[in-house]
């Protein structure tokens, strides 16, 4: 479902990092010392500790023994079934319902659409063998679901009562990457949902393109935290096939790239026509369906880890972590542990009953300095300390993820207090994120202008004449070790462009301002 601008390269670094356990320690664990030391890489990799290391030593991901396929942990899968429960549940209200069709497609079918197909081409895996034996005609693992749908449309829609269609699938799908695979980022196989949508006429079909890319600016913005901008690709950025496309990108100020982070196209009628999905109208003429297909990935956890991430591991929004609040029992020599203990039992329950993800932390091998590193790494948004101190007062200790401020919160108000701590938690990272997204954008009206901004990794607005060539052209001229520049999108929100205004690459008359930048 992605267009082709998801398949841009971009250069990774990564290297192998050993968790040590340093049971009874009071010391951070080793790899805390080692990432604080690993803060930045230089041409346009991705920081390593934020990908590399935090998505394994978070207990994210697990490397697998083929290269580009990754194990999905509970802490990872945990962010996605959120995702998944809110998106979901939103569809179901658009009267859009769930299906699934097979994983394999075959050649035939696959390469009935030329534009379509040349845009995953590379990226097809095949099946060729059963057992020892040759298959009489290869099979394709699915890259995406239009051309393995779309023959079961043309079956099922024959009348306009039939319309509209409007199908979801949650599934995983194969592109067999062979640039620099990248845990979240670029993978062989991903999971993600993919929505295909069949409509009598273009409005309709206009109309659901926005409704969806506004759940996806909603996924990122309300529940990752993460900033994106709503807009339109351009004609050589667009879906292979498709009518129009439509993104949410973000930006990752650390690395000076964007993010197609979801899209949602419009196809028009081409596959329509490709696979004869027609039906008769209200006057018994015969006419093609519009159609749209939508789609965001486990990608989008590769985002938040890139722009939250700090030098201690993993960042987590609490509307996503899989524990919210871990309590952690600080006893000291002498002191009443058990009566620690049940005050931490006490207040995960409380927390639990309220509707929070809370646990505790138990463990007599490691010191509360050893947990409290292990937390942090992890992301958990709120970190609640119980020690002696606390008990004699009644209250806990609470230590936010996202900027170690600490403050006690008396028992009789915890769930008050937690609730208010996470809530801040939540708007000041996408506060935070913005404030950074909004100081990497650059505004340029000159070629001279849009070079230096694009050495500043920044992200460039530019007024553009909207012409394809031209877009090669940058292409061509910035092309170099870092990757080249390309359009991320036109802006829905366009600021004015003042009459006479030109386009900063060929010096024609501009048509619009469209963001560029290097990409993922």
């Amino acid at each position: 479902m992605a267009g082709k601008g998801a398949n841009s390269s971009a250069t990774v670094s990564t290297c192998t990092v050993t968790l040590g356990k340093e049971e009874g320690s009071k010391k951070r664990p080793a790899w805390v010392s080692l990432i604080r030391k690993t803060k930045t890489l230089e041409n346009g990799t991705l920081r390593v500790f934020l990908v590399a290391k935090v998505v394994v030593n978070g207990e994210m991901i697990e490397y697998y023994d083929i290269s580009g396929c990754y194990i999905l942990r509970p802490w990872a899968m945990s962010i996605w079934e959120i995702m998944q429960t809110f998106f979901d549940a939103e569809i179901k209200k658009m009267k859009i319902k769930n299906c699934y069709f097979p994983l394999f497609v075959s050649s035939g079918v696959l390469q009935k659409e030329k534009d379509h197909i040349e845009g995953f081409a590379p990226e097809v895996a095949w099946v060729t063998k059963s057992g020892e034996s040759e298959l009489e005609m290869p099979i394709a693992i699915r890259p995406t679901s239009e051309t393995v749908m779309y023959p079961y449309f043309s079956k099922w829609i024959r009348g306009h009562r039939d319309l509209p269609l409007r199908l979801n699938q949650w599934c995983n799908v194969v592109r067999w990457e062979f640039s620099n695979p990248t845990p979240f980022i670029r993978s062989r196989e991903f999971l993600w949902q993919e929505g295909h949508t069949a409509f009598a006429t273009k409005e309709e079909a206009d109309t659901e393109v926005l409704e969806i890319l506004e759940l996806y600016r909603r996924i990122y913005e309300e529940f990752l935290a993460v900033p994106v901008i709503k807009g339109k690709k351009s004609e050589h950025e667009k879906f292979a096939g498709g009518l129009y496309t439509t993104t949410v990108e973000a930006f990752v100020p650390n690395t000076g790239r964007g993010v197609q982070g979801a899209t949602s196209h419009c196809l028009g009628q081409n596959f329509a026509k490709m696979f004869e999905i027609n039906f008769e109208n209200e006057k018994g003429e015969k006419c093609m369906v519009w159609q749209n297909s939508w789609a965001y990935t486990t990608r989008t956890i590769g985002v938040m880890v890139m722009v939250h991430g700090d030098d201690k591991g993993l960042v987590l929004p609490p509307k996503v972590a899989s524990v919210q609040v871990i309590v952690i029992p600080v006893p000291y020599k002498d002191a009443n542990t058990q009566g620690i203990f049940d005050a931490c039992a006490a207040t995960v329950k409380t927390l639990n009953e309220a509707g929070f993800r809370a646990e505790a932390d138990y463990r007599d091998n490691y010191s509360p300095g050893w947990k409290y590193s292990h937390w942090e790494m992890k992301g958990v948004p709120l970190r609640i300390e119980i020690g002696p101190k606390d008990l004699a007062n009644n209250q806990v200790r609470a230590v936010r993820r996202d900027n170690s401020a600490k403050s006690d919160i008396q028992m009789a108000s915890l769930v008050e207090g937690v609730k208010e701590m996470l809530d801040n938690v939540q708007q000041s990272l996408f506060d935070a994120a913005k404030q950074k997204r909004d100081a990497c954008i650059q505004v340029v009206n000159t070629w001279e202008e849009f070079a230096e901004a694009l050495g500043q990794k920044k992200m460039i607005l530019a007024p553009w004449c909207d012409e394809e060539e031209v877009e090669k052209d940058v292409k061509a001229r910035t092309k170099g070790e870092m990757g080249a520049a390309k359009s991320l999108c036109t802006p829905f929100d366009q600021p004015e462009l003042p009459e006479g205004t030109l386009c900063f690459a060929s010096g024609t008359p501009a048509k619009k301002w469209t963001y560029w930048g290097r990409s993922y």
